[in-house]
């Protein structure tokens, strides 16, 4: 395959009209129909914008708390009311604008910096942003009418058991960070795949931008962290809903299995949050000194350290929880451990500041910033990772102080880096630099001001989570402090707003390239991204090719027009960056935003038990998902070869199937947070099952082993039968697959729950009940959904849709059912093994 010509680009005129065609297919629509967008700079800005809107309501809370606190026993909040502060506070800060802003940042810079024209499903990325938007904001609403939880951000059992928290202010939060959760995955997905499989021909492994590399590193994390928390999300909402008892103790279970998969998930997230804005330095310096990274291999090697260690750091947070003496000290290992990488980038950063020419502009004064306050912040963490140190400073105020010093360092000033360095990318203007000095200032002030007395309060015995306090603690002066400096940050953060919305109403003009940076984002760009997509051929492409623009914008590299006459990118191999086909991306639709409202509806309103109303939405939510695949699992209607040329002599096939198409993989990335969840409820069923002196205990059994190979050939059978469905290419054989591979899984599923259920399952008296039937409950929605795709892909084929070349449902789903069947199997097994049946 040979690369396209690289000639000056008044050498390589382009087709008349093939501009306007490109401008017209990828042209954003306007008005009412601006909901049905799909394109990533428009989903990008929408959910850079929702995130921010969710860190002002969240920083207003935390102003309510310092207000309360600010002087002794003082009653400006009730208790109540101050639970319900805190907790939305660090929840909204944690669930609503953390995670959220750095996949929206992502979201809106990663296609133009690996030169793609689109992640590879943008309705897949405008699916993720409305339902978080609009769960989001039923969330927080709930805090106006008294129904915002009340137990903190971290939810522990059992004061979130029914017991002590008998309304629905608990559920909000389960069920609402329990789906804004999956938007965060769905997420994930789309960056891994779009990361590994759509960068610009040419941009290896070894050429990719240090941010990219950040970005897929903490998206492999959230695929398996974030699993943990949905399954402890879903087992304690369980227990509130149907008095399943997993953290019950008088039955068995154990308000520590909360703490093992929240931590699970809580902690990397930490490290979740800090890798993209370590990746945002590591991108921002080069251009703001004008030097090359220091160690960038090195670099690169250190974010894949730092997310691989965090795993082992869960328990970081439970060494006042009676673990064992060598289970804590394992922990307290690692967690030191991870400072080594985190201060390989460190090093880094500050060697590339001593070769360049510091410039004291309002990027790198933020960036100057996050060094101070995040290091400090760091040196605190290895302090309290010291087991006898950590068990005095255990939830004291400085925890808090830590953790803000992590939180605000690691993410906010960073964040606030990034949006003065990439905003010119919106609309052309820079941020006022006289407003940035003001902005930078009360905001660093403030927030040493605001937390760095609480290192000392706590030092001095202040908890955490307290709503008064009496002026013989001696804590007065050192509340005070730290209300005055919330306030100032707060000032500074609105000095910032202010600007901010005084740029962006100023008319759009062209970027150019105001920090003279070497990655392609800061090509000229429209609606369908680059004129042409870039030939890549170092690390540093604007630096090492000068007339790169020019040629970009003149179409002279791939792809400068639309081969399909629709919206396109081209997919190149995960190492080399080598184009293998031109990938046809699905355009604006409205069923991403109905599928979305469907899916928020769905559980908010589970959460005030309108049950009838909540399936309703159910179902419009799983309507909508079906309706967009299958306007998306078409071709356009090109010749026989299926072929489009993408440079003046290269010419690559449209669309691939099986483990060449990038869908498929995603359906395998897809899988692997599914099984994480699974394992999630079988170390649940095994933590359980240890606690036992008879396993099973008395009152449940198991059913007899001859229903295991029931089970396990009903499920075998149904695989079978899609894979032979899956190859065959007559219609009515495949349909007929369909009906009876639906039916072996079903049989399979349904036989392996009234086995337990005749054997004497009891889910209420016994947490090891419980987790058993946790488990058979996850295997039986599989079968519905199975069986939904089942009649999905009958339907698909009596209409003629699956053929040799649009079968990327039948791979997939064939993928999904073979699935099922290995977690079936290994339910069985499992449950057998643990009991030594």
């Amino acid at each position: 395959m040979t690369a396209p010509r690289n000639d000056l680009p008044s050498s390589v005129p382009r087709p008349d009209g093939e501009l306007e065609q490109l401008e017209r297919v990828w042209r954003t629509p306007r008005g009412l129909r601006f909901l049905t967008t799909v394109n990533n700079t428009s989903i990008g800005l929408l959910y850079i914008g929702t995130a921010l809107l969710f860190f002002l309501l969240a920083g207003i809370l935390g102003l309510m708390i310092r207000a309360q606190l600010a002087l002794p026993d003082s009653s400006l909040l009730s208790p109540g009311v101050y639970n319900q502060v805190f907790t939305m506070h660090g929840t909204v800060m944690m669930f609503l604008f953390a995670i959220p802003v750095v996949e929206a940042i992502s979201v809106f810079l990663l296609p133009g910096m690996l030169g793609a024209r689109d992640l590879p499903f943008p309705r897949l990325s405008a699916y993720a942003f409305w339902a978080y938007a609009a769960g989001g904001i039923g969330f927080f609403v709930s805090l106006f009418a008294g129904l915002a939880p009340d137990g903190g951000w971290f939810m522990y059992p059992p004061l979130s058991g029914k017991e002590h928290s008998p309304g629905i202010n608990a559920d909000f939060w389960l069920l609402g960070i329990g789906f804004i959760e999956i938007s965060a995955i769905a997420g994930a997905i789309e960056l891994i795949v779009g990361i590994l499989f759509t960068r610009a021909p040419g941009m290896t492994l070894r050429r990719m931008p240090v941010y990219a590399w950040a970005m897929l590193v903490i998206a492999l994390m959230i695929v398996f962290a974030f699993p943990a928390i949905i399954a402890g999300t879903a087992l304690l909402e369980l227990e509130r809903a149907y008095d399943w008892p997993f953290f019950i103790a008088a039955r068995g279970g154990d308000p520590v299995l909360w703490q093992h998969l929240f931590w699970f998930f809580g902690h990397p997230e930490v490290y979740i949050i800090f890798l993209p804005a370590a990746g945002m330095v590591s991108t921002m310096i080069p251009s703001l000194v004008g030097a090359r990274l220091v160690g960038h291999k090195a670099v690169v090697i250190a974010l894949g350290a730092v997310g691989v260690v965090s795993f082992a750091l869960w328990a970081h947070h439970m060494f006042t929880a009676g673990l064992s003496l060598w289970s804590s000290t394992l922990v307290s290992a690692a967690s030191m451990t991870v400072a080594v990488p985190t201060a390989v980038q460190v090093f880094a950063w500050i060697a590339t500041l001593w070769r360049g020419e510091v410039r004291f502009n309002a990027p790198m004064l933020f960036v100057l910033g996050f060094l101070f306050i995040f290091v400090l912040g760091g040196l605190t963490g290895v302090m309290v990772a010291v087991l006898p140190f950590d068990w005095q400073a255990h939830d004291s105020y400085f925890i808090v102080a830590h953790l803000h010093y992590v939180l605000i360092g690691g993410l906010v000033f960073p964040m606030f880096g990034a949006l003065y360095y990439w905003l010119p990318l919106v609309n052309g203007h820079r941020l006022s630099e006289r407003l940035a000095r003001w902005v930078f200032g009360l905001m660093f002030a403030g927030m040493n001001l605001a937390f760095f007395p609480m290192h000392i309060s706590g030092l001095l015995g202040m908890p955490r989570r307290v709503y008064t306090y009496s002026t013989e603690m001696g804590w007065d002066a050192l509340n005070l402090a730290s209300s005055i400096g919330a306030f100032i940050l707060a000032l500074g953060v609105l000095v910032f707003m202010v600007d901010a919305a005084r740029t962006l109403r100023r008319p759009k003009r062209a970027h150019g390239n105001p920090w003279q940076a070497p990655t392609l984002e800061w090509l000229p760009a429209e609606d369908y991204a680059t004129r042409s997509i870039a030939d890549v051929r170092s690390r540093e492409p604007l630096w090492d090719q000068p007339q790169l623009a020019g040629e970009v914008v003149a179409g002279a590299h791939w792809l400068p027009g639309t081969a399909t006459g629709r919206r396109e990118t081209i997919v190149t191999s995960p190492v080399q960056a080598t184009p293998l086909y031109v990938q046809v991306l699905p355009g604006d639709s409205w069923w991403p935003f109905a599928g979305a409202l469907g899916t928020a509806g769905f559980f908010l309103l589970l959460t005030v038990h309108m049950t009838l109303a909540a399936w309703l939405c159910g179902a419009v939510a799983i309507a909508s998902v079906l309706a967009w695949m299958w306007q998306s699992d078409s071709l356009p209607g090109l010749a026989e070869s299926r072929q489009a040329r993408v440079a003046d002599d290269v010419v690559l096939p449209v669309g691939a199937t099986g483990m060449r198409s990038h869908s498929w993989w995603a359906t395998i990335i897809m899988l692997v947070v599914d099984a994480t969840i699974f394992a999630s409820f079988l170390f649940a069923h095994i933590h359980t099952a240890m606690r036992l002196d008879v396993c099973p205990p008395p009152g449940n059994s198991l059913p007899a082993t001859v229903w295991g190979w029931v089970v396990c050939g009903a499920l075998a059978a149904g695989s079978m039968l899609m894979e032979w469905a899956r190859r065959q290419s007559a219609h009515g054989w495949q349909r007929l697959a369909f009906a009876l591979a639906a039916i072996c899984m079903l049989g399979g599923v349904s036989a392996e729950v009234g086995s337990h259920v005749a054997a004497g399952l009891d889910p209420v008296t016994t947490a090891w009940g419980a987790t058993v039937a946790a488990m058979l409950a996850y295997q039986g929605l599989h079968g519905v959904l199975l069986a939904i795709l089942a009649v999905y892909l009958w339907l698909r084929s009596w209409c003629g849709r699956l053929t040799a070349t649009n079968r990327a449902t039948l791979d997939n789903c064939t993928l999904v059912w073979h699935y099922a069947t290995l977690q079936g199997v290994a339910l069985a097994a499992a449950l057998r093994i643990i009991s030594g049946s």
